[in-house]
This record gives C-alpha cells, sequence and structure tokens, in this order.
C-alpha cells in the first residue's frame, strides 16, 4: 500500500521508515497508520533493521483530530484494534525497529515510538499524553506499552495533568535510551540500525519476539522459554561460525566506548 505521507528508502540493510506530514506535524490519520502495517509487513528480505523518523521538526504530534467522529462502541473498539495491528506490525515484525525521536512525540506519537525496540532522542524532544485533557483515552496500545517504559504512575501524571516531559525527563523516566543532540537524532538511530542488522537474525528475532514474552511469564516458565530459544539461537550456522570467530581471535572482543 502506497500512501504520499509516508516514504520509505533503503541505506544498505536498513530500511527507513519516513512519516512525511510536516505541515501536520506527521498527524497519524488511518490511511497512515495502515501504510505502516503495510510497509513493515513488505520488508525485502535483505532488510536487517530499520529506522522510523518524521520529515520535518517533529517525529509524530499523534492522531489527526480532524479525522475523529462519532464511534458506536463497536466502531470504536475495531478502530483501536486497527491500531494495535498496525503497530504488532513493528514492534513484532521481521526486524528490529529503531526511533529518531524530535521535537513532538505526543499522543498516536508516543504509541508509535513505544511499538519501537530503540529510541534515540534529540534535545528538541518532547513528550506528552493529551487525550485526558481531550475526553478520550489512548487506542493505540498506549496503555499496555507505555508503562512498561516509564511506569504506571507516570502515564498517570501526564494523563490526568497533561505533564509534558522534555527531553532531558524523557530519558530519565525511560522514554529514550539515547539522548543526542539537537538535529542529531536520525545520524544516531542510523548507526544503531545498521550496527543491529549485522547481528545473526535468528537472535534479533529472539530480542524482538521472546524477550518481551518471556518477562511477562512467570519465572519458572520464563526459564523453560529462555532455554528453548538460547538452544534454537545457538545452533544456527551462523551463530556456531561466529563463535569460532570468538574462540580463534578473529572477533573482535568487548571494549568500552
Amino acid at each position: 500500500m502506497s500512501h504520499p505521507d509516508l516514504s520509505i528508502e533503503h541505506h544498505g540493510a536498513v530500511a527507513v521508515v519516513r512519516l512525511n506530514r510536516p505541515a501536520k506535524r506527521n498527524a497519524l490519520n488511518d490511511g497512515l497508520i495502515l501504510a505502516l502495517r503495510e510497509a513493515f509487513q513488505s520488508l525485502p528480505e535483505t532488510t536487517g533493521a530499520a529506522v522510523v523518523d518524521g520529515a520535518g521538526e517533529h517525529f509524530c504530534a499523534g492522531l489527526d483530530l480532524s479525522e475523529i467522529r462519532e464511534r458506536d462502541a463497536g466502531q470504536g473498539m475495531r478502530h483501536s484494534r486497527m491500531w494495535h495491528d498496525a503497530l504488532n506490525a513493528l514492534q513484532f515484525g521481521p526486524v528490529p525497529v529503531v526511533a529518531a525521536l524530535h521535537g513532538a512525540v505526543v499522543g498516536g506519537g508516543l504509541e508509535l515510538a513505544a511499538a519501537c525496540h530503540v529510541r534515540v532522542a534529540d534535545a528538541s524532544t518532547f513528550y506528552a499524553l493529551p487525550e485526558g485533557s481531550r475526553g478520550i483515552f489512548v487506542g493505540g496500545g498506549g496503555s499496555v506499552r507505555i508503562p512498561r517504559l516509564m511506569g504506571v504512575a507516570r502515564m498517570t501524571d501526564m494523563m490526568l495533568t497533561g505533564r509534558v516531559y522534555d527531553a532531558a525527563e524523557g530519558e530519565r523516566a525511560g522514554l529514550a535510551q539515547y539522548l543526542v543532540p539537537e538535529g542529531t537524532a536520525f545520524d544516531k538511530a542510523l548507526a544503531l540500525a545498521t550496527r543491529i542488522a549485522q547481528n545473526a537474525p535468528l537472535t534479533n528475532y529472539a530480542l524482538m519476539h521472546a524477550l518481551p514474552r518471556i518477562a511477562e511469564q512467570p519465572a519458572d516458565q520464563g526459564y523453560l522459554t529462555e532455554a528453548l530459544m538460547s538452544a534454537i539461537v545457538q545452533s544456527a550456522p551462523e551463530a556456531k561460525e561466529r563463535v569460532r570467530a570468538f574462540l580463534e581471535g578473529r572477533a573482535g572482543k568487548v571494549a568500552k566506548n
């Protein structure tokens, strides 16, 4: 599904998926959400990682409120589930996703960022969940993903009071793993995605699909799932070659950056 407000380009093994509605601060409408889902379900097999970016001064200012219309409960539920399906295509898709955050990361934009695996924020970034003041509730998976990043109490405060987190506060709260100077989020995100794409594919798959589920399991079930995934991943020919290269001194050792 092509969409005029979504662009896709390839930097080697990294796909760059960019929201391209700068005049609307990259606000998300239904067509754009469906295009995001299609983009991640249709990545070439040569893709090893992806970057999600926003054109212009803002990453994403959330839901395009001009699309809000009256819905009955059933229609509202189906609309929310459509968003869930689309953002699951990022979180549980074929490759790890790095978000390049700048400017507004608000409402649905924060829900989109939370579906990514690594978040890089520059100094211009700010975060908000204004749904509480607008008489609505998050519907794109935010009530599940965002508390896992920052905790229930912080998210509750944001929605009850309209609190806005700046870039440094957001990084301390867990909304981003990296904080970089203004204007450099994309470069850092691309560098990280390029590094991630060099990992063994099964290792990346286990980190995306197994690790978050293990974290939600009771300990005894988590240990079993871990053992199964560990056995599967290390049995891959690429994994065996990488371990052999390390043991033979052909691979670099861990060093402080």
